[in-house]
């Protein structure tokens, strides 16, 4: 049996968790607007046309601020399309899916939908296709009270207050040779910077995101974001980090450990930003906005996209429908711990997406809404992690994986609010239970233990349209505190999430 040991104090912490840690995506993209959270047709669909089946679900999985409309989606959008009466906007292709944009859902029904499951919006400015110019103007419709020929255009749309949105990404992926107007660094840092003085001259109070690498493997990384933020260092707060991760070639062992990858990735955008301040002698610290992670099986969708033509452009195919396994949601969890334990720097983050695409619901047309098995540790971790994220001093055995060596056997963090403490914990163990003890006498903790988290059997188990319910949380009856030491015995391949209160 594989052992780990932890010890928390109070004093030890690594910083507020924010909110805005726990945020979501949406895109134009397959059945994510069209056919997930949009459907009038459906039974369960109010007179807006959103299902309230799936309203529910996402007030369940508790998103904060939700980034949109994309995504390699916004590199080719114009936002104009998507406002005015539904019946006159333009029907596109849409370049970056292959796919025909109906425009039925813009900026005023996705607010909408917004305030339906209680979530704030962050907004993606189209720096592929158009530029300064496009963000200016969409800024001032959008956050400008009244007064112009824009604000009086929203007026006439419908709402008369402005939308407030704060957070606001200059651009997606601009990295990337897939994105419409991918630019090297030199000349998107240059075109960030001006785009961002542009939208502070209207709204000061904007905070803005600038483009990172889409992915650490990127043959750019760390130059590009050197390079970047040399530009645009003073105009913004964030800079971006994207990720996603997936089994490959049945090298589960590696899988369970990609919270590794991330810690890296994060550690090292970091310390490039850190550089670029001391460069610059400045005060100012840059944040990370992770604002697309998941488990995606990319290589599912690039023997997928080869079977488009172009004289085919559907309105909301079945794209990038991943099912999510028990492994899965393990791994999941595991990113979710190593956005914790970078909370001082990480202090936004974007689960991409929320409904059908990659997502932790699914949906059927005339059907129900389910939870795929990755809605369970972002549900509890969004409800559980409150307070500051703790410092978690970490002893355990090892694995041995084939991508990144030697791994500790669990991956953990811990929260804490005063009156609560959770400790979330990944066993990366493929056969054997993992005993942890916690150590948390420094919180004089006597209190009632609840640990509830994802493990099966069968490690590929799913929630799919056939058994809507075969996974579920389950509650761990092993946690006990005695003299101000926790234990738990941990399940092989499990993620676990333990409360003292």
């Amino acid at each position: 049996m594989a052992r780990a040991r932890l010890v928390l104090d109070p004093a030890f912490r690594v910083g507020p968790v924010h909110r805005r840690l726990f945020g979501g995506f949406v895109e134009h993209l397959g059945r994510h607007v069209y056919d997930g959270i949009h459907e009038p047709a459906h039974p369960s669909a109010g007179p807006d046309g959103f299902r309230r089946d799936v309203i529910d679900l996402v007030r369940e999985l508790g998103v904060s601020t939700i980034r949109y409309p994309g995504g390699n989606f916004v590199s080719g959008y114009n936002w104009e399309d998507g406002v005015g009466p539904v019946a006159e906007r333009p029907r596109r292709l849409e370049l970056a899916w292959h796919s025909t944009e109906t425009n039925e859902v813009g900026l005023h029904e996705f607010h909408s939908w917004l305030e339906q499951v209680g979530s704030d919006m962050m907004l993606a400015v189209n720096l592929g296709t158009r530029g300064t110019e496009a963000a200016m103007a969409l800024v001032e419709y959008a956050n400008i009270p009244e007064g112009t020929a824009r604000t009086e255009q929203r007026t006439a749309n419908g709402r008369a207050e402005p939308f407030g949105v704060k957070m606001w990404c200059l651009g997606n992926e601009m990295d990337g040779p897939w994105q419409l107007g991918h630019r090297n660094a030199e000349d998107y840092g240059k075109l960030a910077s001006r785009t961002a003085k542009a939208m502070r001259q209207i709204d000061r109070d904007l905070e803005l995101v600038v483009c990172g690498s889409s992915a650490r493997d990127m043959p750019t990384f760390g130059e590009w974001e050197r390079v970047v933020l040399e530009h645009t260092y003073d105009d913004v707060d964030y800079i971006s980090c994207h990720a996603y991760y997936q089994e490959h070639d049945g090298d589960l062992a590696s899988f369970l450990a990609s919270g590794v990858d991330m810690d890296a990735f994060i550690e090292s955008v970091v310390a490039t930003a850190d550089h670029v301040r001391a460069l610059k002698r400045s005060d100012k610290k840059i944040m990370i906005s992770f604002d697309e992670w998941n488990v995606w099986y990319l290589t599912k969708w690039k023997e997928r996209e080869a079977e488009f033509t172009l004289d085919e452009w559907p309105v909301a195919p079945r794209l990038l429908e991943d099912v999510y396994s028990v492994a899965d949601a393990v791994t999941f969890g595991g990113l979710l711990i190593s956005l914790l334990n970078h909370a001082d720097r990480v202090t936004s983050a974007s689960l991409a997406q929320l409904v059908n695409v990659i997502g932790p619901i699914m949906t059927e047309p005339g059907g129900p809404a389910w939870r795929q098995t990755t809605f369970f540790p972002f549900a509890v971790t969004s409800a559980a992690a409150r307070g500051d994220a703790l410092r978690v001093a970490l002893d355990a055995d090892t694995v041995t994986t084939e991508r990144f060596g030697e791994v500790p056997v669990v991956a953990a963090a811990a929260t804490t609010d005063g009156a609560t403490t959770t400790v979330f914990l990944q066993n990366r163990h493929l056969t054997e239970t993992t005993t942890l003890t916690v150590d948390v006498t420094a919180f004089a903790a006597a209190g009632t233990v609840t640990a509830r988290g994802i493990w099966d059997e069968d490690v590929y188990a799913v929630n799919d349209l056939k058994d809507t319910q075969r996974v579920a949380l389950r509650t761990n009856d092993t946690a006990t505190l005695d003299g101000g030491v926790l234990t738990v015995e941990l399940p092989p391949v499990s993620w676990t999430a333990v409360t003292i209160a």
